[in-house]
Order: structure tokens, then sequence, then C-alpha cells
């Protein structure tokens, strides 16, 4: 009787670490992603490695790069950064003031995290785009990542049930058949999920590397393509997998 109590605890745990680490997403979230001439032109960014939908965070590393890119120009604003704690975890935030209209890429490649549950290392480079001052051009523009979303659809001024759309690549090529999971930012806690499929949703990009969805309910939402990178990182003299993902903070409003 008690090996089976044993046993079940350990199923259970086992279950439990799956489902926790089923869902990794990069977070890069501005505080305001649309400045108009009456807001405040300083912004601030979360970045943390964490669960969207659960609330779960782990331990972040300071970034290898993070920087914006304004009208075809990049600007490194990695000393910008300043670490703090959420929930006990490493996590980073820094302010940026917007100096010009137009649509600010703002982007962030982590140091590799390692996720014992799945053997492998994770990379996901971000990215979320503020628009300034009502100019809405450079939304679509190429950052150079790895990996990177390209978005067909504006990603901002978007209304609940928008349809969304993008282009995943890799190395600048458009990646057929990728995985793309998305998950809200569930920030209070209050949205309960009726079963684990609910937590995160999963779509394929088309024979061209497009990915569609239509976004139920307002809020941040986190679009993440998931590919495995052709090289390996060493673990205790192990040659490791990586995972790279592509990942597109969007948000979304009520229309009143």
């Amino acid at each position: 009787m008690k090996v089976t109590f044993i046993v079940a605890i350990l199923i259970l745990a086992i279950f439990s670490m799956v489902s926790i680490a089923g869902a990794h997403f990069q977070g890069l979230i501005p505080s305001d992603d649309m400045v108009t001439k009456s807001d405040s032109k300083t912004i601030s960014l979360d970045i943390a490695f964490f669960h969207p939908f659960e609330g779960h965070y782990m331990n972040m590393a300071k970034p290898t790069q993070f920087g914006v890119l304004v009208h075809g120009r990049k600007t490194n604003l990695l000393e910008t950064l300043s670490e703090k704690k959420i929930g006990g975890f490493c996590a980073w935030e820094a302010t940026y003031r917007i100096k010009a209209p137009g649509d600010h890429i703002f982007y962030v490649e982590p140091k590799p995290y390692w996720e014992p549950a799945e053997d492998c290392f994770i990379i996901h480079y971000t990215k979320v785009v503020v628009n300034s001052l009502g100019v809405e051009e450079g939304w679509d523009e190429e950052v150079g990542l790895k990996t990177e979303i390209v978005p067909l659809t504006r990603p901002y001024g978007l209304w609940t049930g928008n349809v969304f759309q993008g282009i995943v690549k890799v190395n600048g090529k458009p990646v057929p058949n990728a995985e793309v999971e998305v998950e809200y930012y569930n920030k209070d806690g209050t949205i309960e999920a009726p079963a684990d499929p609910m937590v995160t949703q999963v779509i394929k990009t088309d024979p061209n590397g497009v990915f569609t969805y239509a976004i139920p309910r307002a809020g941040w939402w986190a679009f993440a393509a998931l590919n495995t990178d052709e090289g390996k990182i060493k673990h205790n003299g192990e040659g490791k997998s990586v995972e790279i993902g592509a990942v597109l903070w969007v948000k979304v409003y009520d229309l009143k």
C-alpha cells in the first residue's frame, strides 16, 4: 500500500513537470503598444522567461542582445537593462523614451536556457512592435534574428476576433509545417483552463511558412514558432540540441 502511494505521487510529480515544461515563452512586454500625442513618451519594457497563462517563472540570465529597430536603424539597448525579481525569479526591465514617430521593433535574444525536463537548451528570439504617433511604417521590417516571425497583419491596433497572420523564418527563409504555440498572458490569473490543451494553442505554418490565428480575447498574446537549431551546445560534456523559438507579442482590444 505504501509503495503504491509513493508510485502515485511520483507519477503525479512527473505529469506536473511535463505540464509546467510544455509552454515556455520569452516575454517582452511594453507598458504601451501605441504611443499617442497625449501619452507619455517614456515606456517601460518587462523581460522575463515564463509561462504566460499559468504564471510560472524561470530564472533569466542577462540577455545576449536587446535593442530596437526604428526606420531601418538598430540601437543597442543592452546596458539599459536592470535586474528585477518576480516571485523570487530573476527577470529584467528597461525604460525607453520614444523620440520619433513610426514603428519601433524591440527585440531580445536571451542566453541559452537549459531545460532538463526536455533535455535541451532553449533560445527564444523575441519581438514586440510599439507604434509611435500614428505613423504606421516599419512594422513588417525584419530585424535579422536567427529566427523571427515577420507579421503579415499589422501587430498593433487589433480588435478581439481579428485574424492574425505571420511568416515564420529561420536564417531568413520561410519554414513550412513549423509548429507555432499561442498563449494568452493571464496576468491576474483569473482565467482557468478546463483542460491542459486549452492553456497553449497549437497551430502549424502552411507550405509558405504562414500561420493564421483568430484572437478570441483582449490582452497580450504570444506566438512562438519552434524549430531545432542545426548546432548543439555542450552540457556536462555532452552536445545537446537547441530549441530556437521565434516569438512575437501582440496586444488586442475589445470593440466597445
